[in-house]
């Protein structure tokens, strides 16, 4: 790329074929491919929509991929664009049904309506307030989100330069290298206030300042792309719905302190993400958006991917740049920080994915425009990834400021099946679990914070009447202690101490001692650890003895699990007035713990039970009850 003149006529050329505007009766068809809807079969949907647009020779229609679209409760999901016409979204697609929204819909212009996401189908639920929900769903999913991050997810082509281009793609790199200093750059980003998305929320303005200044033969800007917080795929979306807002944002970031080399460290259980990345690397090399001399500005900047194995750990900035260089992923004491001496001793910028994708979007539109929505501490959006006992599990970017509540009911649905809200785990496995208490406080760092839980990287689980927050709580621990890199006493002895403590406590085995020695444990762990996954993993313990204090006093006093989840503190039995004596459970019982004869009441020999719960399970009258 030249000049910036260049960029701006390749634009408009790109926004002419993007929306078909030289094409009469013109239609633009998007099939959702990120990792979700290639699970869920999405590949035939566009392999049977692209044939069928081929074979009849139809220049109008443009059938192409596009990232995650947000609804991941409903893929394969499909979106239909006529010019001058509202979108249509089509869900649970498959290529039979491709085939009739193709004849309907594309070839003749009528909405094939029991598809849609109002349609009768997905409304045949049992629950009518779930009936109702699902008729406003696509207009509550959006109606309260703001999309900076993920503003090209689910719209563009992501490996499509020339579509990026089009929604002013490369504009703020033309701008920020055309037309201001490093240092215009960096007091832009402070000014708009931008705090790093990845967990901590450190202000990305200052941590540039602090690089910005160090001299040295080399520096680096890595983005962090280890995103192993169990339920978390927001940077996975952006990857792969937008992967050239993160190479435009490496660039500014290189621009603005002095580095002409990035590094994307990217889990290889991304490999669509790692794909498209390599994809987008070499479309802007070719039109020399990376590389030498970029618009003639005298600057050079290119960008490589690391693949990381998956070690959680990584994530630390630390332990991430030991990795990158071969080392294994360990993290280092702070100082001296990244910024002074990071990758091979070199001053280093390290940010996540979001963090990323707003940039451009900041140094485009301004300072003022980024703050104009969000909280005075904190500016801006977030992205997070809703999921668990949650009706629309998805990809959501709201303004912070935002409540629990609304992201939880407004947007998600709220719990599926009629079950009751019982708690909502922010941060993944360093953030805590917060209550129905806690639905009207506003998202932001502080606040999140101030109940016991963080920010994070965005993982929002959310739990029901059915989950035993014991349990909970021994789930994320146990994640934390495998993926502890055992360089420091306190988490390497203290968090399998804990998890050692938890078991015993589930099992029906715990004392008040226990309860008071997990404690005390949490402090010290969170105390004394090295690096932020010691320092956090005591949180979602911390959290649940704060909040749910009495399920473990239950699990120890009374040795019952109120969730009736745990299954030790279990007991099965046959309600006998229910209990039609069809044998199915003592047929699928595999120690013959049941007993009984055809068309009379059976009973479970609590000597034999093993707790399996197929009784349970199989049962077609609820005769089975666990106690």
């Amino acid at each position: 790329m030249k000049t910036l003149d260049n960029l701006k006529e390749i634009r408009e050329e790109s926004v002419t074929n993007l929306e078909m505007k030289d094409v009469d009766n013109a239609i633009r068809v998007v099939v959702g491919l990120a990792t979700c809807g290639i699970s869920a079969g999405a590949k035939p949907v566009l392999k049977t929509l692209a044939e069928e647009a081929e074979k009849r020779n139809m220049k109008n229609v443009q059938v192409v991929q596009t990232g995650c679209i947000g609804m991941c409760t409903y893929e394969p999901i499909v979106e239909v664009y006529v010019p001058g016409k509202e979108k249509v979204t089509y869900i649970h697609v498959n290529s039979e049904k491709a085939m009739k929204i193709f004849e309907e819909h594309i070839l003749n212009g009528n909405v094939v309506e029991e598809y849609t996401i109002g349609s009768a189908e997905v409304k045949n639920k049992e629950s009518k307030d779930e009936e109702e929900h699902t008729s406003l769903m696509d207009v509550q999913f959006y109606k309260k989100q703001k999309r900076v991050a993920l503003r090209n997810c689910g719209i563009i082509n992501p490996e499509n330069i020339y579509e990026y281009i089009a929604t002013d793609g490369y504009m703020a790199l033309g701008k920020v290298l055309t037309e201001m200093t490093p240092d215009d750059v960096i007091k832009v980003m402070k000014d708009a206030g931008l705090r790093g998305r990845g967990g901590a929320g450190f202000p990305t303005g200052m941590k540039w300042s602090f690089a910005a200044p160090n001299k040295a033969d080399q520096k680096y800007i890595i983005c962090n792309a280890d995103e192993g917080d169990p339920g978390a795929f927001m940077d996975r979306s952006v990857l792969e719905g937008d992967p050239h807002a993160v190479l435009e944002a490496m660039a500014i970031a290189g621009y603005a302190i002095g580095a002409t080399k990035g590094f994307i460290y990217v889990r290889a259980e991304y490999p669509v993400a790692v794909q498209r990345l390599h994809i987008a690397i070499d479309q802007a090399r070719e039109l020399g958006l990376l590389g030498k001399n970029i618009f003639n500005s005298g600057f050079d900047f290119d960008i490589e991917t690391r693949l990381g194995a998956g070690a959680f750990v990584c994530g630390e900035e630390t332990a991430l740049m030991q990795s990158i260089e071969g080392k294994r992923g360990m993290s280092r004491i702070k100082p001296p920080f990244p910024a002074n001496k990071g990758l091979w001793g070199k001053p280093t910028v390290i940010n996540n994915v979001e963090t990323l994708a707003n940039i451009p979007q900041i140094l485009y539109h301004g300072a003022e425009w980024f703050k104009s929505f969000g909280t005075a501490k904190s500016s801006g959006t977030k992205v997070f990834a809703l999921g668990g006992k949650i009706t629309n599990t998805g990809l959501v970017e709201v303004p912070m400021g935002t409540t629990l509540r609304e992201v939880i009911y407004d947007i998600g649905g709220g719990c599926p099946n009629g079950k009751a809200f019982k708690a909502v785990q922010t941060g993944g496995p360093s953030g805590g679990c917060l209550t129905k208490d806690h639905l009207d406080i506003p998202i932001d760092y502080e606040n999140l914070t101030a109940a016991g839980s963080m920010m994070g990287s965005g993982g929002m689980i959310v739990m029901d009447e059915d989950n035993c927050m014991v349990d909970i709580a021994r789930f994320f621990l146990e994640f934390t202690v495998d993926e502890s890199c055992g360089k420091c006493t306190p988490c390497r002895v203290g968090t399998k101490r804990m998890l050692g403590i938890l078991e015993k406590i589930t099992q029906g085995n715990g004392t008040m001692e226990d309860l008071e020695e997990l404690e005390t444990l949490a402090t010290s762990v969170k105390d004394g650890s090295l690096c932020g996954l010691g320092q956090t993993a005591p949180n979602p313990v911390l959290s649940t003895l704060k909040y749910f204090r009495d399920e473990y006093i239950a699990h120890i006093v009374d040795k019952k699990c109120p969730a009736k989840h745990c299954k030790p503190l279990l007991t099965f039995e046959i309600n006998k007035d229910k209990c039609t004596g069809c044998t199915l459970c003592a047929r699928k019982c595999p120690v013959n713990a049941i007993e009984g004869t055809v068309k009379n009441p059976h009973v479970i020999s609590q000597e034999l039970c093993i707790k399996c719960g197929n009784c349970f399970s199989v049962c077609r009258f609820g005769a089975v009850e666990k106690n």
